[in-house]
């Protein structure tokens, strides 16, 4: 099973989705899981983790993570050559190194070159930013460019955006 998750902040709070599916080239078949957060933490330059990682690890006891093959976050595993990690290697030290994390980027990040991938999907010139840890770049590339939807971002991930924003 694949996890994906993403975090919208307001009035101090900070509303994390989650879609779980089987198949990265999945586009309708997906489970969600939402959780709203009071008192999120301010955010810091270069400390963005401190913020979202609570979120998700809330988020995640609503999972059994046994059946988790990879998550994909928004965001960077690492912040530069030097394997600094960004969101997703805190993600992966707090889950035991036991499940493949997959950073998925909007925006570049300079510091960072060798251990990232531009992503240039469908028509697009704007690439996403790829980064991983306990699974190989290239083929964590692969897999998130295997991911259904003919735009920059692949279907599910943009659904997973859409959710995030919503609030009710």
């Amino acid at each position: 099973m694949i996890l994906a998750f993403d975090t919208y902040y307001f009035d101090q709070k900070a509303k994390t989705v989650c879609l779980e599916f089987a198949e990265f080239n999945e586009n309708k078949n997906f489970n969600v899981y939402t959780e709203i957060i009071d008192n999120v933490e301010e955010y810091i330059p270069g400390e963005f983790y401190k913020r979202e990682l609570p979120c998700i690890l809330s988020l995640l006891n609503q999972i059994d993570l046994s059946k988790v093959d990879v998550i994909i976050v928004d965001g960077f595993v690492y912040l530069d050559d030097d394997k600094k990690y960004g969101l997703g290697g805190y993600l992966y030290e707090k889950l035991n190194r036991k499940i493949p994390i997959i950073g998925v980027a909007k925006t570049n990040f300079a510091s960072i070159v060798q251990n990232k991938r531009a992503l240039i999907r469908g028509e697009s010139i704007k690439p996403l930013f790829i980064t991983a840890i306990g699974i190989d770049l290239e083929i964590a590339t692969q897999k998130i460019e295997s991911m259904h939807g003919e735009f920059r971002m692949p279907t599910l991930l943009k659904e997973m955006d859409r959710l995030t924003k919503e609030i009710n």
